[in-house]
């Protein structure tokens, strides 16, 4: 998340703890973008996750330009096995619905938890011993 003045000390930390959390839970790389994102907003959001570099395959960005009232969620092949359309869509309908309220640091907060809750990886009880 790039700095700057859009969120206080407390919100940035909230949303690095819910990017925390998503991690651990989900095993995969999240990333929060809130800046300008362009006239062609998927196009920089797909350039922004190319950039994490080798993280990229197993990363999900969140990019939310705020002054156009763009949402994009990027996944990387790997983290697509783990995160499908319908998923990202729940996570985006957390987030937009908490932005049309004028919570922008809530609406990424659980934007996303719900998107590291629906990319858990399950839990192993029993493993079978031949």
């Amino acid at each position: 998340m790039p700095a700057g003045e859009a969120f206080s000390d407390r919100q940035r930390e909230e949303i690095e703890r819910a990017v925390r959390l998503a991690e651990r839970e989900s095993g995969l790389r999240f990333s929060v973008y809130v800046g300008t994102l362009g006239a062609d907003s998927r196009e920089r959001a797909l350039r922004l996750h190319a950039a994490l570099g080798p993280d990229a395959t197993s990363a999900v960005l969140v990019a939310v330009d705020p002054g156009e009232r763009r949402l994009e969620i990027v996944t990387g092949p790997e983290s697509k096995r783990q995160l499908d359309d319908y998923s990202c869509g729940l996570g985006a309908l957390s987030m937009t619905t908490q932005f049309a309220a004028g919570d922008l640091a809530g609406g990424i907060v659980n934007g996303v938890l719900t998107l590291g809750e629906h990319a858990r990886t399950p839990k192993v009880l029993h493993l079978g011993q031949d």
